[in-house]
């Protein structure tokens, strides 16, 4: 009955509406309700607002599941799992994906934001200056839209390869078959170029604090760094298996040849960015004297002195939700795998893991002193863990404490339980169960409720210091073995976690390993893991190995040896070389039959 009613009432309030409009003169518009782009920017207030719509396409990277479109890339490499199958990057986790059920968003995004910069870069020159409006805050907003216009074509060419390259607003009267995707090469030049011309635009700082969010040269240096990195990694740099990829005018899409110089460049370009970052004032996050909460608020302080670009998602407590415990009102949903704990040094800087036998049980490194059996006497005087934790979580890496809840770790205000019978066990959480016995901390704002809708102000970081510094030391030691600089770097990054510096005397091999796994833990979750193994061309043993945890399914109190066990949770699908690239959607084919799909899909 209610729902008749509900029915009834709408289709009188339209009817109301359709008479009030008809008497007003639906038809009528006010004179700013019918006017060109050309009209529109010969006033300051419409071209800014122009400008401002270009950030719509900003990806918020924060959604690693609901909003799946925008970054499946979490949950699709080694670090996370969670326990709801229908979301697409489980798809990706079975191999299950392809042209016609592909997240299709971000390229539908990419191009619109690019698009709206293109219109802007073509009409922003009629917009007169004035005493409010000089020539330097017009250079300024022709940086803004240049970079947004170079960052959504990375966007796209780190998950698709060679795209089109779009520096003009197409028409509905153009020929959208002479689209077509440009080389490998020819695109990271666009985007490079794009770069170096942002850069003579924008200031190296934020002028105000109503401009948070918008970039600065400090952000255009990194986007250019991290291109060329990508540019020098060999899933780009000379891969055999893309040689023969070609468009169907026989154009090569990849480079053929392998060109070691490309890690100079990237080198170059990192150092740079650092050196003129520094210079203006950025510097690695260090506000506490405890490495663990220095860690943990980096990510939860927003605009903080690391910070090079990052979007303002707004007041939301979506991260929380996904990642509290139930006890406390979550949903359990984010899950660390063990390959990731796996990863974490203990606090002397030795690993504790060298390997896996054939049963991908652990090869424990004894020189170590990490042992799996066993519970802590005591805590620990900082409470990095309490009485009663297991060996395995006891003296690790800092950065472990702040980016992993564990089972009887404090959270909040309690100790989190994730046996089988705890407060946050798979026995009474339903649907939302912990899948891997952890759940994610890093990022995760202890002072939000969910109970009471207490939420905190988000952003996303998409460049920080602390990667540049990482990425320069890749570079370096790739082109020049470990020099000095490569230890100055990953050093700096480790000292501020509280962690002993490198051994020195390392070859190029044990430094790249170093390296490739201090990226793993530092920046966890950022949405790097899945593109470094990318790039490296590794993800065929990363993203294809099982995902273990410990036994959900077991386990009645904290000290429950059979907990502690480690469980298979599923095995994982990805086949090389088909998956290195997404395939492009399939109806942005069928729009355009020049746009050639990526190989194997």
């Amino acid at each position: 009955m209610k729902k008749i009613q509900y029915i009834l009432c709408s289709i009188l309030i339209m009817q109301l509406f359709l008479i009030s409009a008809c008497r007003k003169g639906f038809l009528d518009k006010s004179p700013d309700e019918d006017i060109t782009i050309e009209e529109a920017f010969k006033q300051r207030k419409y071209a800014e607002a122009f400008l401002v719509d270009i950030y719509a396409g900003l990806p918020n990277e924060i959604y690693f599941t609901d909003m799946s479109d925008i970054n499946p890339f979490v949950i699709a490499s080694d670090e996370m799992n969670i326990p709801w199958p229908e979301k697409f990057p489980k798809l990706m986790n079975k191999g299950a994906w392809n042209a016609f059920n592909v997240a299709g968003q971000i390229y539908k995004n990419m191009y619109e934001g690019i698009r709206k910069a293109n219109i802007f870069l073509e009409h922003i020159d009629i917009t007169p200056l004035s005493a409010e409006f000089t020539q330097t805050t017009k250079n300024r907003w022709i940086g803004e839209a240049t970079f947004l216009r170079a960052f959504y074509h990375f966007q796209l060419m780190r998950i698709y390869g060679p795209v089109p390259i779009m520096d003009y607003s197409a028409g509905v009267a153009d020929d959208f078959t002479k689209i077509r995707r440009k080389p490998m090469d020819e695109c990271v030049k666009f985007v490079v170029d794009e770069c170096d011309k942002a850069i003579g635009l924008l200031p190296m700082n934020v002028v105000e604090s109503r401009d948070l969010g918008r970039p600065t040269a400090a952000a255009t240096l990194a986007l250019k760094a991290r291109v060329l990195l990508y540019n020098a990694s060999p899933l780009w740099n000379g891969n055999p298996d893309f040689r023969s990829f070609t468009d169907k005018e026989g154009t090569k899409l990849f480079s053929q040849q392998h060109d070691e110089n490309r890690w100079d460049l990237a080198a170059a370009a990192a150092k740079d960015c650092i050196e003129k970052c520094e210079a203006a004032g950025y510097h690695l996050f260090r506000n506490y004297t405890d490495p663990v909460k220095n860690y943990q608020q980096l990510f939860i302080e927003n605009n903080n002195s690391e910070v090079l670009f990052a979007r303002n998602s707004g007041r939301d407590g979506w991260m929380e939700k996904c990642a509290f415990p139930g006890s406390l009102g979550g949903w359990n949903g984010w899950n660390p795998t063990q390959g990731l704990i796996d990863a974490y040094e203990m606090d002397n800087g030795i690993a504790p893991i060298t390997g896996y036998n054939t049963d991908e049980s652990p090869i424990i490194n004894p020189a170590s002193g990490y042992v799996e059996t066993g519970y802590a006497l005591g805590d620990e005087p900082k409470g990095k863990w309490l009485d009663g934790t297991r060996n395995m979580y006891v003296h690790r890496d800092p950065r472990f404490y702040a980016t992993v809840n564990f089972n009887g770790s404090f959270f909040v205000d309690r100790r989190v339980q994730f046996w089988q019978s705890g407060a946050d066990g798979k026995g009474t959480a339903g649907r939302d169960f912990n899948t891997t016995g952890y759940l994610l901390k890093k990022f995760i704002d202890p002072g939000v409720s969910l109970t009471q809708q207490r939420y905190s102000l988000k952003t996303w970081i998409f460049f920080r210091l602390g990667e540049m510094y990482l990425n320069c030391a890749e570079a370096l030691n790739e082109a020049d073995g470990p020099v000095n600089d490569v230890y100055k770097y990953v050093n700096a990054i480790r000292d501020r976690a509280g962690m002993p510096f490198l051994p020195t005397s390392l070859t190029k091999e044990e430094m790249r390993k170093r390296i490739r796994n201090e990226r793993r833990v530092e920046l966890a979750f950022e949405t790097h893991r899945y593109f470094d193994c990318h790039r490296w061309k590794i993800a065929e043993q990363t993203d294809k190995a099982p995902v273990y945890g410990m036994n959900v399914s077991a386990g009645n109190g904290l000290k429950d040896d059979t907990f502690y066990k480690r469980t298979l949770i599923e095995p994982r699908v990805f086949q090389a070389p088909k998956h290195y690239l997404f395939p492009i959607p399939q109806d942005e084919i069928d729009k355009n039959a020049s746009i050639v799909q990526n190989p194997g899909w």
